[in-house]
């Protein structure tokens, strides 16, 4: 039960540290989708009753679903910022929001999902056979492409502010780029695939869930970690951004910034330990 985190009753009133986390390819193995080598500091975190807020490309049914796993109740960000998701009861008193259901107020910052597809129909006429979206896709076809079971590819494709993609032969970034700002709409590329979506990102859903945590802690100090392009957004907003290497021991060249931190080792390893080595800098016991 979530049960009023910040409520002047709470126990985690005096949090002063908030933890914005990837997901695939950075808290989950790129390959495996395990947070197996990353529960000694997942631990840490929940025995410092430190948030732990999933900000990541995937829909909010499959955050759910990890975050049952995860034993996680704290807000999140779907589809490469296209929403944040407060759990009912959580802040004190509740956030402005756009929308709510019986578990959730929403904040909608990204465009609707038959829009993209609108326009990611545009694109593909102008490239006939290069373009191939998750739209385009059946649930076998998505689960192969992302080495996932049936079942979870099915969630993956409940799409509303993001359109995966994969691109056949060789189309320069800028060149999609280009194609979806006569649009108003941008491109951005993950761990697997290229993402069309509109004028969101990752950074300005943090800053606004930040925004939300500050008017009950103060100023909180942020981490994120992040393995990709599209989570420059993110750490570029946060004080420790921190990029995890890619499981092939590369990272991604097109992310930097002055302050960052690349880990030593890939994937959720690479989360743990470097978490573990900052946390006591930022006062947590481990």
């Amino acid at each position: 039960m979530v049960g009023d985190f910040l409520d002047e009753n709470s126990s985690q009133k005096d949090c002063r540290l908030l933890v914005f986390t990837d997901l695939d390819g950075t808290l989950l193995d790129h390959a495996s989708y395990s947070f197996e080598p990353a529960l000694t500091a997942l631990g840490v975190l929940k025995d410092n009753n430190i948030p732990l807020i999933v900000c990541t490309s995937k829909t909010r049914a499959e955050i759910e679903l990890i975050r049952v796993q995860l034993n996680n109740s704290h807000p999140f960000i779907s589809e490469n910022g296209g929403a944040i998701f407060i759990p009912k009861g959580y802040f004190f008193p509740k956030p402005q929001f756009d929308r709510e259901d019986d578990h959730y107020f929403t904040v909608e910052l990204g465009t609707p999902y038959s829009a993209l597809r609108e326009v990611f129909n545009r694109i593909q006429s102008a490239l006939p056979g290069k373009l191939r979206g998750f739209g385009d896709s059946t649930p076998g076809e998505v689960a192969e492409l992302c080495g996932l079971p049936l079942a979870d590819a099915e969630l993956a494709m409940k799409r509303d502010y993001d359109e995966p993609f994969v691109v056949e032969g060789k189309i320069p970034f800028d060149v999609l780029q280009e194609m979806a700002s006569h649009s108003q709409l941008q491109v951005t590329r993950g761990g697997r695939f290229y993402h069309l979506m509109g004028h969101n990102d990752k950074g300005k859903a943090v800053q606004l869930l930040r925004d939300m945590y500050q008017n009950q802690l103060g100023h909180p100090t942020t981490v994120a970690l992040g393995d990709s392009l599209n989570d420059l957004p993110m750490l570029e907003v946060v004080d420790y951004p921190i990029l995890v290497k890619k499981h092939d021991g590369s990272h991604d060249p097109a992310v930097k910034l002055d302050n960052l931190t690349i880990t030593r080792s890939s994937g959720p390893s690479g989360w743990c330990e470097t978490l573990l080595e900052l946390l006591p800098a930022l006062g947590v016991q481990c």
